[in-house]
């Protein structure tokens, strides 16, 4: 079977790498990443872990990695004189990752290889290896069984959606699941799925979603105007968000915006995608409604704030608590379009009123206990969202309400890092 999986890899990497090489070459971005992937290393890196003790901590994109953030703290306390390395997919995870303290190494995940996987694992020499959410890599996974590293996988769920895949395929995911130390599941109903697909029961517990355990600091209001001051936001101003979007959803957002403007509505726009590398046709897009909007590259060539009815468009990484910071009312995406929706606790996490579409089966869990606490509204079309953002609107009151209860509910469910961190710590010692 895992000689299949490799030649079905290699075969794969034929088309891929070549891909990955041309978009790499026009993002600047491309020679580190592919060099990782295989295996290669810098004396840096190498230095950074010899003779060393190691935990790996895997969290493959943007959300793995800062749902992984408390996780990481609470290593670094724990174990102070053990190196942490945060290993990603994307580019935009692994960019994330480079700018959190608690990581002392950021490194692109290798391609599941054989060759080189255990290239990898001999050269960083992990004493546990962590993996955020449910990434199963059979060749990675293997070869740390085989080497004794214990595998813990952390802040797992099993979607609607990927269910009956894992379940049809269980006469191969069972022996990979075999090889796993322990499963740190968030929900009873995904522990019980991962016990359906072969995972022991006597190593799956449910210690909870780390995304609850979520910590920023909520900023006074004076901070909250030097970031006005820092975007150009314009003052005295209702000011909208719309974080996470995807392509069919930034047209429903920029044709709402331009129906609030057009009936005099006071209002700001801050226009988040998802890809930052699609802003420019997304400028393109809004022009076309009659929207001017300013990249978040060039505000501060400005002299003076931007107007409301104007957009700020965000071309940049890792900003979007600052921006919900100075949100008045938030719209998270990913959920309008069947993406599977992002994590809407951001919002919650600095009291901020939250809507997102019916595509959230990512978040199937988190959006309905946001709903039931009243700190989240689900809309399902673009009239919906058209309604609920008017309605806020024109009612401060019931925006700060529902920031309070989106907030409270976090505190609430807060709890999985110091589980998930006992199961950890047995493996480990």
């Amino acid at each position: 079977m895992y000689l299949l999986y490799d030649l079905v890899l290699m075969a794969s990497a034929c088309f891929l790498i070549p891909y990955y090489l041309f978009r790499g070459i026009r993002q600047g971005k491309v020679r580190r990443g592919i060099r990782e992937r295989l295996g290669f290393y810098t004396n840096d890196q190498l230095a950074a872990v010899s003779g060393k003790k190691v935990l790996w901590i895997h969290a493959v994109s943007v959300g793995e990695t800062r749902a992984a953030v408390p996780l990481l703290t609470s290593l670094k306390r724990a174990y102070p004189d053990h190196v942490l390395v945060l290993s990603n997919v994307t580019e935009t995870g692994h960019h994330i990752a480079k700018g959190l303290r608690e990581a002392d190494l950021c490194l692109f995940f290798p391609f599941d290889l054989s060759w080189v996987v255990r290239r990898v694992l001999q050269q960083v020499k992990p004493s546990a290896i962590v993996i955020v959410e449910t990434e199963i890599w059979p060749n990675f996974i293997r070869h740390a069984k085989a080497l004794n590293i214990p595998v813990t996988l952390v802040n797992g769920r099993i979607s609607d959606r990927s269910f009956p895949r894992y379940r049809l395929a269980r006469r191969l995911v069972a022996p990979i699941l075999d090889q796993i130390s322990a499963f740190c599941m968030q929900t009873e109903l995904d522990a019980s799925r991962i016990i359906e697909m072969g995972a022991d029961p006597d190593r799956v517990a449910v210690s909870g979603n780390l995304k609850f355990d979520m910590q920023a600091e909520v900023p006074d209001a004076g901070e909250c105007e030097r970031l006005r001051q820092t975007f150009r936001v314009p003052e005295q101003t209702t000011v909208w968000v719309a974080g996470s979007t995807h392509n069919g959803e930034e047209e429903t957002i920029a044709g709402i915006y331009r129906e609030l403007v057009d009936c005099g509505e006071n209002i700001f726009l801050i226009l988040v995608p998802r890809h930052p590398d699609r802003c420019r046709g997304i400028q393109e897009l809004l022009s076309g409604v009659g929207l001017t909007a300013t990249l978040r590259s060039s505000v501060d060539s400005l002299e003076r704030q931007m107007p409301p009815g104007d957009v700020l468009l965000v071309d940049s990484i890792g900003e979007m608590l600052k921006f919900y910071a100075l949100a008045d009312l938030v719209f998270v995406g990913g959920s309008l379009v069947p993406v599977g929706g992002h994590n809407i606790l951001e919002a919650s996490l600095l009291e901020k009123p939250v809507l997102f579409g019916t595509y959230m089966h990512n978040f199937k869990e988190i959006s309905r206990l946001l709903q039931t606490a009243g700190g989240g509204l689900m809309v399902t079309d673009r009239q919906a969202l058209l309604t609920a953002v008017r309605n806020l609107l024109a009612d401060p009151d019931s925006r700060s309400a529902m920031g309070k209860a989106g907030y409270q509910l976090l505190q609430k469910n807060a709890g999985a890092t110091e589980k998930t961190l006992t199961v950890i710590s047995s493996l480990v010692n």
